[in-house]
């Protein structure tokens, strides 16, 4: 509660949960939509859309970065929340699958300048360490509320209105969550060590490839792609083409996802304040690997049945919160502050890099050979991404920040020095 007391975290937490529970609105209406204008072929277009989304993250978010420091943060997200609002809006009109792709890659287009500046904005709201922990778990209990809450509020709707009514309360929801925003008090990012653009939107990368805990996230992030893209991409045609479910099931599935990462999200802030952030990670890291393996075992076997599939997608959901919600403490202990937007930044395209790869196998393979080769596929890159970060991240890589964050400390003032210390 010591967070909430804090105004501007409150301000910004409530615009990140009403935000949160308008884009889980429009994901339940984005697979809605997508079956309704593909049919059968539902997969392959949510899977090109994803796709979309994924690569203006990638592209854009080391762009922002590079640019934030010359606007008022405040300002930036406000203007990125009504864009998103208004694009939403625009959905429920299309009549053609290539109107998807349009509005979506504006859509992510606009997140992907948003997302990292908002989350290099709590460091700078909650400073403490044990705060900021928390503020973490926090932001990852919100998104798992959405992940589970959001599906049931679909599942209520669709009994008595079309899923277009969904994109309207997603509009609803980034109008209000501007409002909340816009009277926080937020800090301009503070100058990079870097003057040219390029540099700028590089250096969150360069500082990932040379600092072996945030090489084993890198590996990670393909770990939770490739379980994730299952649930994300493929619920809706699993759920109604094989287990012969309605719109609300599909809600309801997603929903055990959901309650998976809650579970997780509930109990982590006391777990990370023991056991170390990689030892979380790597057993999220098992638990996923394990998650996407049963999975395509059981549709290989032909054992379709909604308890096995809501058992799997809570496994799933449970492991990606141990991977996700310690991400940003490593990333905080491993750079200095003036460098934290960069990295961020880094890490948002870096994620979505590894979500690039995996939706087209999803979405692509899934919809021409099937989910047994598609999962088995996912199962295959899930268990190489876990191995990977076993192998780039060592063990005894303790709390100390790398050669590179102290190359950067310094030539950073001697504030950020002391915070660095601090953090270390």
């Amino acid at each position: 509660m010591h967070l909430f007391a804090i105004r501007d975290y409150r301000h910004l937490f409530g615009a990140q949960v009403i935000a949160l529970f308008g884009t889980g609105l429009t994901t339940v209406a984005l697979g809605l939509l997508a079956y309704d204008l593909a049919g059968p072929h539902a997969g392959m277009v949510l899977g090109t859309a994803l796709t979309i989304k994924m690569v203006m993250y990638v592209v854009i978010a080391p762009l922002a970065a590079a640019y934030v420091d010359r606007f008022p943060r405040r300002t930036l997200l406000v203007l990125l929340d009504v864009v998103r609002g208004a694009v939403v809006l625009a959905l429920p009109l299309v009549s053609e699958v290539w109107h998807i792709y349009v509005l979506i890659g504006l859509l992510q287009t606009a997140s992907a300048a948003f997302t990292p500046t908002f989350q290099a904005v709590i460091p700078d709201i909650v400073t403490d360490e044990s705060g900021y922990t928390r503020a973490l778990s926090a932001s990852q209990v919100a998104s798992t509320m959405e992940s589970l809450l959001s599906p049931v509020l679909a599942a209520v709707a669709l009994t008595f209105m079309t899923f277009n009514w969904l994109f309207l309360g997603t509009s609803a929801g980034f109008l209000v969550s501007a409002l909340l925003v816009l009277p926080t008090r937020i800090p301009d990012a503070r100058p990079s060590n870097h003057t040219k653009a390029w540099d700028k939107a590089a250096a969150g990368i360069r500082t990932f490839l040379r600092t072996p805990r945030l090489r084993g996230i890198m590996a990670l992030n393909l770990t939770v792609a490739a379980a994730g893209s299952i649930v994300v991409v493929n619920t809706v045609n699993y759920v109604r083409d094989v287990l012969g479910g309605s719109q609300s099931d599909v809600a309801w599935v997603l929903a055990a996802s959901g309650t998976g990462t809650l579970l997780a999200a509930l109990v982590l802030p006391r777990v990370l304040d023991r056991i170390a952030a990689r030892t979380v990670m790597m057993t999220g890291a098992g638990v996923l690997v394990g998650g996407t393996t049963a999975a395509a075992a059981l549709i290989a076997a032909g054992l379709t049945a909604w308890t096995g599939t809501a058992i799997t997608w809570t496994v799933i959901g449970i492991g990606m919160a141990l991977i996700i919600t310690p991400t940003g403490k490593v990333l905080r202990a491993s750079v200095g502050r003036n460098a934290i937007p960069e990295a961020f930044a880094a890490q948002f395209s870096l994620s979505h890099l590894a979500w690039l790869i995996t939706y087209p196998v999803a979405g692509w393979l899934g919809t021409s050979a099937g989910f047994a080769l598609a999962w088995s596929v996912l199962a295959i890159l899930a268990g190489a991404g876990a191995t990977g970060a076993l192998l780039l991240w060592p063990r005894h890589d303790g709390p100390r920040v790398t050669t590179a964050p102290a190359t950067l400390a310094r030539h950073a003032p001697s504030k950020d020095r002391s915070t660095l210390s601090k953090a270390a």
